[in-house]
């Protein structure tokens, strides 16, 4: 096993002579918690202060080193203010026991008075791949039901179904490697450059040294990934399968179909061409259908046709949607006909957007699935079952993440035990979603946060630990598997979830079948049953996943695990579908398929519209997805200042001439309306987006806002074959927010913050949501913001900033500036040194103040009388503005970049040069070129 092992953990004795702390540190590596790109982490560790520096591993095969603005910012996220330390029952702290046996008693009831579909886990894709393989054994091997699914469900269980229709099995067939071997590389419904932003560099650089790479970037919107495109096909949103449609008949019109490798190694073309002729009509009429020139349409044919080293990326604006599995068809459909597939340089690729989805695919995480790539047939069930050992074993598919919580608010689940995801805000209809587990019987939520929308529903709370305490293992979306070890001791009473698991299984009743002692024991038997009756008979693997060389790991192996690529059979002989690359696995480029005849299937695929329609009361479509320096629900990111400061609150993007037809305006605040729901957020104008179309981030949550769940409007709708929501389509109605009063408060939070001080920062927040129809909170460096709004036409502006600013400590000074006429109001309150402690302001039309000289007071020892005079102005002092934040690393804002480009800077390297800014994750560096471009 020495190939596969290194020494991973090592004190560092000498780090820096002037550190009184330089015999307590230590170097760990592991895993970055956010994106499935699985970059590696070095991660300085001082065991006296409990601080944790994190940089990029080097040697690590997914990132070399780098590291975006999320990942850098892990060490700000570790703290252990807001998190869960406790158990709680029903609103009473309780120890572990007792919580431990009211799940189990409450479980064998549920199940003995309902069955064992009444039950249902939800997991997540931030669980390591051991937490994942209990809960997956006790519900589908033990309880009896297969009603645990994910949220990675609302990731890529698209192009779970894709692949599994098109290989016979899950299989992801390339590697990041290709991206550097290939000729053109065409990325679909991915803003790369801010959703995988390391991957997205990767590429950059190996367009900058290979000029003649040819990047295509097919997306409704013209986003910051655009920067490298040579080509953007702005098409119609939905439309995706009907290009992929046309490109496939192009390649058989001007025959560029490799028979050879179609005629050795796969199935069905002609129904697959009969469909795409008959959807595609002539290239005029296809462009017309798409929303795109005849000339940009005619380009991509024609180069996909002719560079032979050609490679597909895409993501979320391919899989979430109501015909997201044959959209990832249609891609396969393209890659299968060239032959170009498991080649160096060659093949479709799905980035994955969670750190573990593909761990969760390997163990049965989705409710489709039975077990290590095992699905329910008869002969699946009976080898799992004997592996196992359990008596009853789930034999068809349970309830999928929608369908899941619509089952709860009917009353037909009874029991849910959620972990590590926050579903009252990521899930669609989220209304609904919440009332579900308001009406159900037992809500089991664990996590290592305090306070979530989700958690709040939970009847009991159950403190797990957090990234840097968990310890396991983690698969990236190239198949690449590596540890995550715990940085630091687990906080307060929190567990690992497969301990409480474990837990609650040997209360059950089913003790001898889940005895772990560490994760360790987890992984051997997890690597033993991918290699259980995988192969003996035929000589060859029927199961694409295969580790099984790995299930007599020893502890210490298991500890200085290195990454490794999978397949690792325990026979190497049986490696037969696979290709060694520079010790990279690809699959498929010599067939051997995992379908029964070996050859791969063409699906044939008709085009169709969004189930849901835009119409004259929702004349708009809604388009989802995330921002550059957040992650998920926040419960993380928004934990780190620098995170905060590119985009602080929620909004809705829109053309110019929507808004100007809508009569609203840019940075006006509206409200976006469905048959679901309604949100909330700040208007802006952008061309990027098409006419018609609108698209809204999805991460604000009812903590940190009030009325911006964008969830709570998206439409429920699902693909019928991987169950996978329509997050990207979604008919709204935008319409002007009609505030009376607009009003923002930011007060001091220090490191050691007093619990007075704390206690009146949540006095003053709550008093804000009491009143505010709009609301959202970001923490700052030195303090927290808060901007809101109000419907209220009696609302007293100057008694509730009075009250906003209340503080009953002695010495402090009150500064406040009055314009009655114009009910215009602020206020402030300094310390005896001088240091500014809170200020706020509250005026009956949507206010401009700059927060980042405003967030920098904050950060001053003393405010000059200067400052001070320039706080009650509403402007801040000539020269001392510096914009909204562009480089979330360095805090350099818009103004100054566009200083710099006045004076001279022509380049993102002379920027770099001059200001630092984008030197270090380079997740800014799109918009630091788009600005300079403009300029020129």
């Amino acid at each position: 096993m020495s190939s596969i092992t290194q020494a991973v953990v090592s004190p560092i004795q000498t780090i820096d002579p002037m550190n009184e702390h330089a015999d307590a540190i230590q170097h760990i590596e592991t895993t970055c918690a956010y994106c499935g790109v699985g970059c590696g982490i070095k991660a300085q560790v001082d065991t006296d202060t409990q601080q944790v520096r994190v940089i990029g591993d080097a040697q690590h095969p997914a990132n070399g080193g780098r590291l975006c603005s999320k990942g850098t910012a892990l060490g700000e996220t570790l703290g252990l203010s807001g998190r869960l330390l406790h158990p709680e029952v029903n609103g009473k702290q309780v120890g572990w026991d007792e919580a431990l046996d009211t799940i189990a008693e409450q479980f064998n009831t549920i199940r003995k008075q309902h069955g064992p579909d009444a039950l249902a886990f939800y997991l997540s894709g931030q669980l390591l791949t051991e937490d994942y393989y209990v809960a997956n054994k006790l519900m589908k091997g033990f309880i009896g039901s297969a009603n645990v699914d994910t949220n990675s469900r609302l990731c890529m269980s698209s192009s779970v179904a894709g692949h599994k229709r098109a290989f016979g099995t899950d299989t992801v067939p390339g590697c990041y490697d290709d991206f550097e071997q290939a000729q053109m590389i065409t990325l679909v419904g991915s803003n790369t450059a801010w959703c995988h932003p390391v991957l997205f560099q990767r590429i950059k650089k190996y367009k900058l040294a290979n000029p003649n790479l040819k990047v295509v970037v097919i997306d409704p919107r013209k986003t910051q990934t655009c920067e490298i495109a040579d080509l953007h096909l702005p098409i119609k949103m939905g439309s995706d399968t009907r290009l992929f449609n046309g490109l496939l008949d192009y390649l058989a019109q001007h025959k560029h179909l490799n028979q050879d490798y179609i005629s050795a190694h796969c199935d069905g073309l002609e129904t697959a061409l009969e469909a795409a002729r008959i959807s595609s009509g002539e290239l005029a009429f296809l462009a017309e259908n798409l929303g795109l020139s005849q000339k940009d349409l005619s380009t991509f044919f024609e180069w996909f046709a002719e560079i032979e080293h050609n490679i597909t990326l895409y993501s979320q604006g391919v899989n979430q949607s109501a015909s997201g599995t044959d959209k990832v068809n249609s891609i396969l459909n393209c890659h299968l006909a060239t032959g170009r597939i498991g080649k160096p340089g060659m093949g479709p690729f799905s980035m994955t957007g969670q750190p573990n989805a593909m761990g969760g695919r390997e163990v049965g995480g989705l409710a489709n699935t039975l077990a290590a790539h095992m699905d329910f047939e008869p002969d699946n069930q009976d080898r799992v079952k004997r592996f196992w050992g359990g008596e009853q074993i789930a034999t068809a598919p349970g309830r999928m993440a929608v369908d899941m919580f619509e089952a709860i608010e009917r009353g037909e689940i009874k029991a849910v035990w959620i972990m590590a995801t926050n579903p009252v805000v990521s899930l669609p209809n989220a209304d609904l979603v919440k009332r579900a587990l308001e009406k159900c019987e037992l809500v089991i939520v664990s996590d290592c946060v305090a306070d979530t929308d989700t958690l709040r529903l939970a009847n009991i709370k159950l403190p797990a630990t957090g990234w840097a305490e968990k310890d396991g293992t983690v698969t990236n979306s190239e198949r690449c598997i590596s540890r995550q070890r715990a940085l630091l001791p687990k906080a307060g009473e929190a567990q690992h979830d497969w301990w409480a698991l474990t837990q609650v299984a040997q209360r059950m009743g089913f003790a001898e079948h889940f005895a772990y002692q560490t994760q360790a024991d987890i992984f051997r038997e997890h690597a033993a049953l991918s290699g259980f009756e995988n192969g003996e008979a035929e000589g060859e693997r029927r199961r694409d996943f295969d580790i099984s060389e790995l299930a007599t790991l020893s502890e210490q192996d298991y500890n200085n695990l290195s990454p490794f690529y999978w397949p690792r059979p325990s026979r190497p002989s049986q490696c037969s579908a696979i290709q060694e690359d520079q010790g990279k696995k690809r699959f498929f480029s010599n067939g051997n398929f995992f379908t029964a005849n070996k050859k791969a299937r063409f699906v044939p695929i008709t085009p169709s519209e969004p189930v849901n329609d835009v119409s004259l009361r929702y004349p708009l479509r809604m388009n989802t997805g995330r921002i550059r320096d957040q992650w998920h629900t926040m419960t993380r990111t928004a934990l780190a200042p620098k995170l905060n400061q590119h985009i602080s609150e929620p909004f809705i993007q829109m053309h110019p001439d929507d808004a100007v037809a809508l009569k609203l305006k840019d940075q006006s605040l509206v409200s976006a309306t469905s048959r679901w729901g309604e949100m909330n957020a700040r208007l802006t104008l952008s061309a990027d987006v098409r006419r018609g179309d609108v698209f809204a981030p999805m991460h604000w949550t009812g903590v940190l806002s009030k009325h911006s769940r964008v969830n709570s409007a998206v439409n429920p709708e699902v693909d019928p074959v991987s169950k996978q929501p329509e997050s990207k389509h979604t008919p709204v109605q935008v319409s002007a927010f009609e505030g009376k009063r607009y009003g923002l408060l930011m007060r001091r939070v220090d490191v050691e913050e007093s619990v007075q001080d704390k206690h009146q920062r949540e006095q003053a927040q709550s008093k804000i949501w009491q009143c505010a129809d709009y609301a959202v909170s970001a923490r700052g460096e030195a303090h927290q913001l808060i901007q809101f709004a109000s419907k209220d036409d009696e609302l007293d502006s100057k008694a509730l900033l009075e009250t906003l600013l209340e503080n009953n400590a002695e010495g402090l000074q009150y500064l406040s500036y009055e314009d009655e006429h114009k009910q215009n109001y602020r206020g402030a309150l300094l310390d005896s040194n001088g240091r500014l402690m809170a200020f706020a302001m509250i005026a009956n039309e949507s206010l401009s103040q700059d927060q980042t000289w405003l967030a920098k007071q904050f950060q001053e020892e003393s405010m000059s009388t200067r400052a001070r005079a320039a706080l009650l102005s509403g402007f801040a002092p000539a020269g001392e503005d510096i914009g909204k934040i562009v480089c979330a690393c360095f805090s350099v804002g818009e103004k100054t970049l566009g200083k710099a480009i006045a004076g001279g800077c022509r380049s993102t390297a002379e920027i770099g040069s001059q200001l630092k800014a984008g030197t270090n994750c380079g997740s800014c560096l799109p918009e630091i070129q788009e600005m300079i471009s403009a300029y020129e």
